[in-house]
């Protein structure tokens, strides 16, 4: 084919696409979206709550990460944030809500209390919230900062980055159809 220098030749190359085309992993895909979403479970027991509430306030701004929407409803929610002392009395409900939480879901143990009962050692208070449910992230403090809890959410957000999630739905499949 001949050019004229008046007309142009038509290319495959089409730069009104350049912008639109991504190519990545299904699991970048998912962890990303995963990672960027996350809707908290407030699950406040005690003083760290109020440290908690804080850090949604605009001064601290959680929805600059995605999860400005704290859901009380466990079955929207995919991290919980324990904060505070769990008495035993407590714990049922805990255990029921992070149950009733969809998968995949992800924990944080939000101060001294939630962690490893705090300066409770008392027969009504539960030692760790990990003698229940399964943590991701323990965060230290009496209480701590609000800071401190936005850290632990950029944790959990690493941590999701990092898994294969598509192995999981693969094993998943597998076993059912066996």
């Amino acid at each position: 084919m001949v050019s004229d220098s008046s007309q142009p030749l038509h290319a495959a190359y089409d730069s009104k696409i350049e912008g639109n085309v991504i190519i990545t992993k299904v699991d970048a895909a998912i962890n990303w979206m995963r990672k960027n979403s996350m809707w908290p479970m407030p699950m406040g027991l005690a003083c760290c709550a109020i440290e908690m509430m804080a850090a949604a306030c605009s001064r601290f701004d959680l929805s600059r990460f995605g999860m400005e929407v704290m859901r009380f409803s466990p079955r929207q929610a995919d991290v919980m944030i324990v904060s505070g002392t769990v008495t035993y009395k407590m714990a049922l409900a805990v255990k029921r809500v992070w149950d009733q939480m969809p998968e995949p879901k992800w924990c944080i143990a939000m101060g001294a209390c939630a962690s490893s009962g705090g300066m409770y050692r008392s027969y009504a208070v539960l030692q760790g919230i990990d003698k229940l449910i399964p943590v991701d992230v323990y965060i230290s403090g009496c209480p701590p900062r609000p800071e401190a809890l936005i850290e632990g959410l950029m944790k959990v957000q690493r941590k999701i980055e990092a898994e294969s999630s598509t192995q999981e739905q693969k094993a998943v499949f597998f076993e059912e159809t066996a």
